[in-house]
């Protein structure tokens, strides 16, 4: 039987933690948070739940992320869901991640939030398309919602994966995950599932300058360093396969 873990990184959510530790234990074997240096009571509310892993200061998304991920490697993981802790992402759709690792192990299965996108900011979804069409070139493939955080990550895969971590790659990491795991023999398969606004949900950590930006460039390094890889913008637009 498979091993999956899901993988929580929580800054300060003490507000939604408890709902959605609840939801993803009901499909998982096991359940990790890795509390961003949080000042309120995120980890206290989920350490008899999950296994609680305490970074001392805020570090990013990206250091909670890699943290999170080495440690279910080192106790045994086959697969890693990771999904954010303010609530976006419906876990009742985790067991429709996993189903989708079973018939295609050796791909990253992305939920992308297809369902209801109409119900998007126009502005977010408009960051989003500019996001998938760039990071579909670098990465050679169709993509749709790139910047979902609702993934499962193979094992097989996360031990292979390198990324830089540190807190300037907080949402550099995601997005650079998508092109280097299709390098390393792993594409990307697209699980459809809910758009999730909740109401009162905390401001996004995202900073739109800054971390837009920082994907830009990194998108814009992978693509130099391939000669700007013609073949993938046509293979991204369905075009070649």
């Amino acid at each position: 039987m498979s091993h999956v873990v899901a993988l929580i990184p929580a800054h300060n959510e003490a507000a939604t933690i408890e709902d959605v530790v609840a939801g993803a234990r009901a499909h998982v074997d096991r359940v990790i948070v890795v509390d961003d240096g949080s000042e309120d009571a995120t980890a206290s509310l989920i350490e008899d739940q999950a296994e609680v892993l305490r970074q001392p200061e805020n570090g990013g998304k990206a250091a909670a992320l890699w943290a999170g991920m080495q440690h279910a490697l080192a106790t045994g993981a086959d697969a890693v869901v990771t999904l954010d802790a303010d609530g976006q992402h419906d876990t009742t759709e985790i067991p429709a991640l996993i189903a989708a690792w079973r018939e295609t192990p050796e791909r990253l299965i992305l939920g992308a939030r297809l369902k209801g996108r109409e119900h998007t900011p126009p502005l977010r979804l408009f960051g989003n398309r500019m996001a998938d069409f760039w990071i579909a070139w670098a990465s050679g493939q169709p993509l749709q919602d790139s910047q979902s955080g609702f993934r499962l990550y193979p094992a097989a895969l996360l031990r292979r994966l390198e990324l830089r971590h540190h807190r300037a790659r907080g949402f550099v990491f995601e997005s650079e995950a998508l092109i280097v795991a299709e390098r390393l023999g792993f594409p990307v398969r697209v699980v459809p599932v809910r758009c999730i606004y909740p109401e009162n949900h905390r401001p996004s950590h995202y900073r739109a300058t800054a971390d837009t930006l920082r994907i830009i460039a990194m998108v814009a390094g992978h693509l130099l360093r391939r000669g700007m890889r013609p073949l993938g913008l046509l293979r991204s637009r369905g075009l070649l396969r």
